[in-house]
């Protein structure tokens, strides 16, 4: 029976490790980008980024004053 659980656990870190090392070379592949963006893009995604935060911070604060 330990034989059976060791030999289970050795394939089964076999596999994790296949995993682990497949998204690890993706990773590496894609570190860098690749693509540049025009100053109205930026711009456009900054706009994009504040406007999260101000509807998470009107969340919060709904939530907040719903606690009350």
């Amino acid at each position: 029976m330990l034989t059976l659980e060791i030999v289970f656990g050795q394939r089964i870190g076999s596999v994790f490790r296949g995993w682990t090392d497949k998204i690890q070379e993706i990773n590496k592949k894609y570190e860098k980008p690749r693509i540049t963006m025009s100053p109205g893009v930026k711009i456009a995604l900054l706009f994009l980024r504040v406007y999260l935060i101000l509807l998470v911070i009107l969340l919060g604060y709904k939530f907040w004053t719903m606690l009350k």
